[in-house]
């Protein structure tokens, strides 16, 4: 059983996963590494397209780690990709236990925790995996089924409107509420919007205000236009900040399917209150981000275009954050499943 060292050890290891940020496509991972004594002598952080957690570990430790303890937030991978496989790192450490928050259940990387105890190498896994969890949440849900992860964000006014009949939308909820959104956007590697939202309010579909983050951010999501309606070259979509997809449909499963040969994890969709209700009504949206101004339309465009024609309709949403940002709501919840059509 894990020792109250390896615990503040795996807890330390998840802070300085969480610092590092986001590492799409792959996992965001820490590693404390633990000398023979049981003392801290060094921590490391997956680095988006450079070394995994181990490595750097590892490389900081040098040969005080020989006996000692890895504690890390995710099963050391056993394949060789940009780097060479993490259990070979560690086995050529010396490294006498291994602590694991979660296994990895990527097919090919998953599986390095047999590999570490073939080698002779204690290995013990579980340890605080619930606070792990959040750290890869979208990276678990993409591997495990095959489909990106799906956040739908959207603003709306008290009466769920999210443009006026003008269809001007910009701006409906305060500069707090604009802030607190970049911060999320940064948690993702895809913002997916509707040819109609672009044309419409010409957004440049990026991570904005990135020095105001509270972690460091050094990549653009992937920008990913849906439909098969033609937007101007001159449109900012096209400028150079990030790289731009164009995917000549609306059908969900094939935006998703387009998504996932490109790598993509976690999308962040927003831009167009139809193309969310197709999603919606797929029930291919994973969790809802809504930001609700305190202020009335009367009329205008809804957040969701669907078809709902009864009560019997509703999806219920299970909420799991709501707050205040600026003079705005922020509320965060997890779609049910979507309902079963009936027959007659």
């Amino acid at each position: 059983m894990a020792s109250e060292t390896e615990h503040q050890a795996m807890r330390c290891a998840i802070e300085v996963a969480r610092e590092r940020g986001n590492c799409l496509p792959n996992p965001t991972v820490g590693c404390v590494v633990l000398d023979a004594d049981g003392r801290e002598i060094a921590t490391g952080a997956t680095v988006r397209g450079g070394d995994h957690a181990e490595a750097e570990a590892l490389a900081a430790a040098g040969e005080r780690a020989r006996g000692g303890t890895a504690v890390v937030t995710l099963e050391p991978c056993r394949h060789i990709g940009h780097t060479g496989p993490c259990t070979q790192a560690l086995i050529e450490a010396g490294i006498g236990r291994v602590v694991i928050a979660e296994t990895d259940p990527h097919p090919e990387a998953g599986g390095g925790a047999d590999v570490l105890r073939a080698a002779g190498i204690e290995v013990e896994t579980g340890v605080l995996a619930a606070e792990a969890e959040p750290l890869n949440r979208a990276w678990r849900f993409a591997v495990t089924r095959g489909r990106p992860f799906v956040t739908w964000k959207y603003a709306a006014t008290m009466d769920g409107l999210s443009a006026a009949p003008d269809g001007s939308s910009k701006w409906i909820t305060g500069p707090d509420a604009r802030r607190d959104v970049q911060q999320f956007r940064a948690q993702c590697d895809a913002i997916v919007a509707g040819t109609g939202a672009v044309l419409a309010d010409d957004p440049r579909l990026t991570v904005r205000d990135t020095d105001d983050l509270p972690l460091p951010y050094d990549r653009q999501p992937l920008r990913v236009v849906v439909g098969e309606t033609t937007i101007p070259n001159y449109y900012r979509v096209f400028d150079r900040v990030a790289p731009t997809l164009l995917i000549q449909s609306r059908e969900p499963e094939v935006v998703l399917s387009k998504l996932a040969e490109n790598h993509i994890r976690h999308v962040w969709l927003e831009g167009g209150p139809r193309l969310a209700g197709g999603f919606w009504k797929a029930g291919l949206i994973d969790r809802v981000i809504g930001y609700i101004a305190p202020s009335m339309l009367g009329s205008g465009r809804a957040a969701l275009e669907g078809e709902a024609a009864t009560l019997a309709d509703l999806r219920p949403i299970e909420i799991t954050d709501l707050c205040t940002i600026g003079p705005d709501i922020r509320i965060i919840g997890t779609p049910g499943p979507a309902p079963r059509e009936t027959y007659v």
